[in-house]
């Protein structure tokens, strides 16, 4: 009898003691899962689409969210269209109704990859790598492939680069009206500080 019930004591001791080592496993790999992952929500993104002699046409946004895998290099990133500053109320009124049509297509994203990407080999010196993947703007996605410099920030990296894109390859209509006085390429800088 006695030795029944130490018999059951333990297989319950036993059951318990692995549903904690279980409870362990998945939370040591959501953990690492996670901490594989650097991301912000407060990127800087700013545009120059400006032409000598004509008012200036830029705008900037400062709550871009972007993620890297550390372990792999997958990056992506999304802005909300409507997030863009201009220093003129009436052109940021433009560029949402009229040119990027923000109700409509109210983001852009990127899904991509940096290739070679070792973190191990991140200092405080910035590197270049090459960032390839799709970029998707007024609902259309174009592939790209531009230079990505990366460097060791505090408990993550600093992540800045700068590329052009043409209007007409997203489809934005650029009205003959102010054509001269829009850029034919728009100049995009960007500047991520990703964090654990």
């Amino acid at each position: 009898m006695e030795h029944g019930r130490i018999k059951r004591k333990l297989i319950i001791m036993k059951k318990s003691l692995l549903n904690s080592f279980v409870l362990l496993l998945i939370f040591a790999a959501v953990t690492n899962a996670s901490a594989q992952k650097l991301i912000t929500k407060t990127g800087n993104i700013k545009f120059q689409a400006s032409m000598p002699s004509y008012e200036e046409v830029a705008a900037e946004n400062k709550s871009v969210s972007a993620v890297l895998d550390q372990s792999t290099g997958d990056f992506a990133s999304l802005v909300l269209i409507k997030g863009f500053r201009f220093k003129v109320a009436l052109m940021e009124e433009h560029f949402n109704e009229n040119y990027m049509e923000s109700e409509k297509f109210s983001k852009a994203t990127f899904k991509g990859k940096i290739e070679d990407f070792d973190i191990s080999k991140i200092t405080s010196t910035p590197k270049n790598f090459t960032l390839k993947g799709d970029l998707t703007i007024h609902g259309k996605t174009k592939p790209v492939t531009v230079i990505i410099k990366i460097s060791k920030a505090v408990s993550g990296v600093n992540a800045i680069g700068a590329f052009e894109v043409k209007p007409e390859d997203f489809d934005i209509e650029i009205p003959s009206l102010v054509r001269k006085k829009v850029a034919d390429k728009i100049k995009i800088n960007y500047n991520f500080l990703l964090v654990k």
